[in-house]
């Protein structure tokens, strides 16, 4: 993954708005919070494989890091504190957000075929 270039991830949220596809979103403060914290909360949502169609999606921000958001019909599915992304070999758009010490706090994953436990993000 690389750091998030807002026009080129613009264009790949563009590429599939209109589309059938599947999400993956996650967000987790995971067990690092109750690791160094005793009182802290761990907090987490993980939804795999929702079969969305969205009108556009959008990203937004500046510095390091970004909300993107898809309009759904109904609704809308947004992740917060994005700060990397990649296109990988099947052409699914690849987005996390990561601590100061890398550790995986946001995901939020598009493709027009399902993602499977094989994938390279599990």
């Amino acid at each position: 993954m690389e750091a998030i270039d807002r026009e080129k991830v613009q264009q790949a949220i563009n590429q599939f708005a209109g589309k059938d596809v599947y999400v993956h979103l996650e967000t987790t403060n995971g067990a690092y919070a109750s690791h160094f914290d005793e009182n802290a909360y761990n907090v987490g949502a993980f939804i795999r494989n929702a079969h969305v169609k969205y009108e556009h999606g959008k990203i937004v921000g500046t510095g390091g890091s970004y909300r993107i958001g898809l309009k759904l019909d109904l609704g809308w599915v947004y992740a917060e504190g994005v700060t990397d992304y990649e296109v990988d070999d099947q052409n699914r758009l690849l987005m996390a957000g990561h601590d100061r010490e890398g550790r995986l706090m946001v995901a939020l994953e598009i493709s027009e075929t399902p993602f499977t436990h094989e994938s390279k993000e599990d």
